[in-house]
């Protein structure tokens, strides 16, 4: 079974356990690098921001109580309620489990429960896996091009989904 924990500061430890599997196991889907968040940038302080951002909801997924996944929903500054997913991943041991939906589920009801009238997300073009999760939830190519990849091979796709529940 799935189970979801809602990230705190003082749950930076475990935050940055998993993000950091994550750097290293998927450097393609990610804007930041492994190089970012180790040796200078390896602080607890610079740990703790990150999941202080106002607004954001952070999520950490396990199964079978090992830590398998994380996600995190934060409003869009440029964009007036719209919610952005950013830091989507699962463990290879969580793929293929329900864990990735699991994260989404959460962080769409979340962001509908607070009026929030879009969920947008950036996608590298070579992660299908990922667009295919997506699409499976709802969400669709916005039409507009993100930014370049951190290999500059490509731009991100962006993709967008108007939430239910609309007040």
């Amino acid at each position: 079974m799935v189970e979801i924990k809602v990230l705190l500061p003082d749950d930076w430890r475990l935050w940055r356990e998993l993000r950091l599997q994550a750097l290293a196991e998927a450097p393609y889907a990610f804007g930041a690098t492994l190089a970012y968040w180790q040796g200078d940038g390896d602080q607890e302080q610079k740990w703790r921001a990150r999941l202080d951002i106002p607004g954001s909801r952070n999520l950490v997924a396990f199964l079978e109580g090992h830590p398998v996944g994380m996600a995190s929903g934060v409003p869009d500054s440029n964009n007036v309620g719209t919610i952005e997913l950013i830091s989507l991943w699962v463990s290879p041991d969580g793929r293929g489990t329900g864990v990735g939906d699991r994260l989404l589920d959460y962080i769409e009801q979340w962001a509908t429960d607070l009026n929030f009238q879009t969920m947008r997300l950036s996608v590298r073009p070579s992660n299908e896996a990922a667009i295919r999760l997506y699409r499976r939830h709802g969400l669709r190519d916005a039409g507009e091009k993100g930014d370049s990849t951190t290999d500059d091979t490509s731009l991100e796709i962006v993709m967008e989904k108007r939430l239910r529940g609309l007040v």
